[in-house]
């Protein structure tokens, strides 16, 4: 069969495929680390085409924390670009899975939740990842559903189906086994319950991070064990965070939250670097990849960088938010920046008047340290009343006062 008749050779030369075929491959390429296996995914794109029927998208999450940031919403905004091509989203909550443990990264064993943090953990999830998802295009499934009925003998028969060795080949537990780290025997359930939930789901597609590959293969494994085709896999990478540097992350501190406030969303996207905003661009936002591709040529060509941050700032704002609260958010940012002080900040009560500026800051929460409080106030970064400190030893009577530190941290002091 020559290339022009076989639409799997095709794979490699774009142009040949149809056009819709064409355009679900690209938005499925876009910022993607890894599509598994390319020619079978366009195989089933051209059956989709050719029949009518949807594929099914699966992205599961197990709910181990009560809410998510930014990071986490990469693969959302890939699961939506495939939900917008009219394909099944499946949105699965690993409530089960939960309950094991994901041991993908981890040097030690994940301490276990229980049933109830588990389940208050799931109730939000869904509500944040319906600000990325089409909710009324949406299939929510909990994987306790296939996984609770298994049962022990099921249980028994999934693990015959993979053996200690291919397991051993994972990453993680082969350095804990070197290193002589504990590995509990049911951390060995996780990959293969996840796979499961492909088989149970008949997924086309599993997306997840690059930490998830091997799980992700699990379910290709599972489904031609159960006599079904494999799923394709597409993994994302892990965005940077605020820092351009580690991976984002709460415990880092250089996270955006999806609850936070409008302000402080917009603003924290405007702190991070020009170089990080293009990559940012490619993973977070929605616009058309020709769409950024015109904003790029035009902060090459001399545009002020700052610009295309903003108008990012107010897509990212809005998705989570709203676009009133984008505007008002881009307003207060301009205000702060020109040394106003905005309608709404924060209030907080100090007692221990008189009280020295430096312990001021501490009290306020704008300093961690009386030391850091001192050097903020060297580097002339405070200001009291729109004024800037440069008296480290001032002394401050029973009143109220306005405390800005840098830019955008400003703090209503009732000194008493």
């Amino acid at each position: 069969m020559n290339q022009a008749s076989n639409p799997l050779a095709a794979a490699c030369a774009i142009e040949e495929l149809p056009e819709a075929v064409q355009q679900a491959l690209a938005v499925t390429l876009r910022g993607c680390e890894e599509l598994i296996p390319k020619e079978e995914w366009v195989r089933k794109l051209l059956r989709s085409q050719a029949t009518g029927q949807p594929l099914r998208i699966k992205l599961g999450l197990d709910p181990t924390a009560p809410d998510i940031h930014i990071g986490h919403t990469v693969v959302l905004n890939k699961l939506r670009q495939l939900q917008d091509l009219g394909h099944t989203v499946i949105f699965l909550i690993g409530d089960f899975t939960s309950l094991i443990g994901d041991p993908s990264g981890r040097n030690s064993t994940r301490p276990p939740l229980t049933p109830e943090q588990i389940k208050a953990n799931a109730d939000t999830y869904y509500q944040q990842a319906s600000l990325v998802l089409d909710p009324q295009r949406t299939e929510i499934r909990y994987n306790s559903e296939w996984s609770l009925p298994l049962g022990a003998m099921g249980m028994i028969q999934l693990a015959a189906k993979y053996t200690v060795a291919r397991m051993m080949e994972r990453n993680d537990f082969h350095d804990r086994f070197k290193a002589g780290t504990p590995i509990s025997v049911h951390e060995f359930l996780y990959p293969l319950m996840q796979g499961y939930d492909s088989v149970a789901l008949r997924a086309d597609l599993e997306l997840g991070g690059t930490d998830q590959k091997f799980n992700l293969l699990m379910g290709r494994h599972l489904q031609q064990e159960h006599g079904q085709e494999p799923q394709c896999i597409l993994t994302m990478p892990l965005l940077e965070g605020l820092d351009g540097v580690d991976k984002m992350s709460k415990s880092k501190n250089n996270y955006i939250g999806i609850s936070e406030a409008p302000n402080t969303m917009f603003a924290k996207v405007l702190s991070i670097s020009d170089e990080l905003m293009w990559r940012w661009y490619t993973l977070l936002s929605m616009r058309a990849e020709a769409d950024i591709a015109t904003l790029r040529q035009q902060v090459q060509a001399g545009a002020n960088p700052r610009d295309a941050k903003v108008a990012l700032a107010k897509e990212i704002t809005a998705r989570f938010h709203n676009a009133a609260a984008a505007d008002a958010a881009e307003q207060d940012f301009v205000l702060r920046s020109r040394g106003g002080v905005p309608d709404e900040i924060e209030e907080r009560h100090v007692s221990g008047a008189p009280i020295g500026i430096a312990a001021l800051l501490k009290a306020a929460g704008l300093a961690p340290s009386s030391s850091e409080a001192h050097r903020l106030i060297d580097g002339g970064g405070v200001r009291l009343d729109s004024v800037v400190v440069s008296d480290k030893a001032l002394k401050l009577q029973a009143g109220a006062y306005v405390l800005q530190v840098g830019k955008r941290r400003f703090v209503r002091v009732h000194l008493g």
